[in-house]
């Protein structure tokens, strides 16, 4: 992350509307209580600038229950990040040009931290692993025909011994393809 590029959350969260806030917590970090969190953010800021993320977690934890292993304002967190830095845009611009990076027999490997990122690079991989099935007895040339780019070579997820010694990997799920065409 470079944090010398785009605007700061507290930047943000001053000039956001609650909606904005909402949808934002909403869409990138799946938080159920999204419209609540918007709510009290802008009710404290009347109060006080939030300026730093202990202010900002505090008043999400206002709102968002203590969870065993997980602290209340991860998803929002993780949401406004996802969102500041354009982190889906970003992904989605590597695996449109994938195809003219890697060799034929070249492996992708993408590891992803939340289902947004996994579920972008899952529907990548299967669209583009699947060769376009056509009626028989049409009058098309083979090399009209969309064959498959990529073999989906699977997933993988953290063994219960990595998961020992790092707790994080826990919501890591690993997608693997091989360039075949």
């Amino acid at each position: 992350m470079d944090q010398n590029s785009g605007i700061p959350v507290a930047k943000w969260l001053e000039d956001a509307d609650e909606k904005e806030i909402a949808d934002i917590l909403y869409q990138y970090g799946e938080e159920k209580r999204s419209r609540k969190i918007a709510k009290i953010i802008k009710e404290k800021q009347q109060q006080t600038p939030i300026q730093t993320t202990k202010q900002l977690a505090d008043i999400i934890a206002l709102v968002v229950p203590a969870k065993k292993h997980k602290h209340p304002a991860t998803r929002s967190f993780q949401a406004l990040r996802i969102f500041i830095n354009q982190e889906l845009e970003s992904l989605k611009i590597l695996l449109a040009d994938i195809h003219d990076i890697l060799n034929i027999g070249g492996r992708l490997v993408v590891l992803s931290f939340h289902s947004l990122e996994d579920r972008i690079v899952k529907q990548f991989i299967n669209k583009n692993s699947k060769a376009e099935i056509l009626p028989k007895g049409l009058p098309i040339m083979e090399k009209d025909i969309k064959k498959a780019i990529f073999k989906n070579l699977g997933k993988f997820i953290a063994s219960k011994k990595e998961l020992e010694c790092n707790i994080r990997a826990r919501s890591a799920v690993g997608r693997v393809c091989q360039k075949i065409s």
